[in-house]
């Protein structure tokens, strides 16, 4: 089985105007509505996917998890949105009263930062109801933006937080890969794999090296959808030359683990 843990969606009308307006050098590949990615997954291969949904203000928070939670729970699975500015009660009412199963924080188009007190009162709710996260982490906008997300300021939150089940995209450090390295590989978080605009720009020698350091058990496939192209990201997970245990596990078997997701059986 493989589970795409990064897709980003939007509703049909908004995902034109969203990704006209993206940093340069990160063009998307694919169109951010629920029937693009269906169509992506069918060619890609991909049986299931995180549906990520972000509210970059606290008014939108009720609305965009009520669209997140309306996705075919057969090949998605809703990760919805908090913001601090809305009460701590305000944000679990949103998506528990839509079942979206997990939580998305981007620094970088969210007042969010890791640092905040508010930020952290959230998570530790998130922890207490079991709800996992996936948090964008590392750079890609402004200083400003970039030092709400940034790697040690993600590894001191998690000091923190007890119980916290976070996965931490691109690595643990986007643009920064030598900060992800010192503050999140060996930590007791997820990786996750995403790169854009793709991973294979990396040197395989030194992902396989975080691999191995993190735990394969503990690092998930995701793509980034729809700034990159899925097949080409599994493709370059492929090309690594993990066992076959590790690669499985990987591109699927842990995140499923992780969020509690049955896997066909063998043979």
């Amino acid at each position: 089985m493989i589970i795409d843990a990064h897709c980003h969606v939007w509703p049909d009308e908004i995902a034109r105007k969203v990704l006209a307006d993206r940093p340069v050098g990160l063009d998307p590949v694919h169109d951010g509505t629920l029937d693009g990615l269906r169509r992506t997954m069918d060619a890609a291969g991909i049986d299931m996917a995180l549906t990520l949904a972000v509210a970059n203000v606290g008014r939108t928070v009720r609305r965009t998890n009520e669209f997140v939670g309306r996705v075919d729970r057969s090949r998605f699975v809703p990760f919805g949105t908090v913001h601090p500015d809305l009460s701590v009660e305000e944000n679990l009412a949103a998506l528990r009263d839509n079942g979206v199963v997990g939580v998305k924080l981007h620094p970088l188009f969210q007042e969010v930062a890791f640092a905040d007190e508010r930020t952290r009162e959230i998570l530790v709710a998130l922890a207490e109801n079991n709800i996992p996260v996936l948090a964008h982490v590392g750079s890609g906008g402004d200083a400003h933006q970039n030092e709400r997300g940034a790697p040690k300021s993600l590894h001191e939150m998690m000091a923190a937080i007890s119980g916290l089940r976070l996965i931490a995209a691109h690595y643990g450090g986007y643009q920064v890969l030598d900060e992800a390295e010192r503050w999140t590989v060996g930590t007791d978080i997820h990786l996750e794999t995403s790169w854009p605009p793709s991973m294979g720009i990396l040197p395989p020698e030194r992902v396989i090296s975080i691999i191995r350091r993190h735990g394969a058990d503990r690092v998930v496939y995701g793509s980034d959808w729809p700034m990159t192209d899925p097949a080409t990201e599994i493709a370059a997970i492929r090309a690594l030359g993990l066992s076959p245990e590790d690669e499985n596990a990987i591109l699927g078997g842990n995140l499923a683990k992780l969020l509690g997701i049955d896997l066909p059986a063998s043979g």
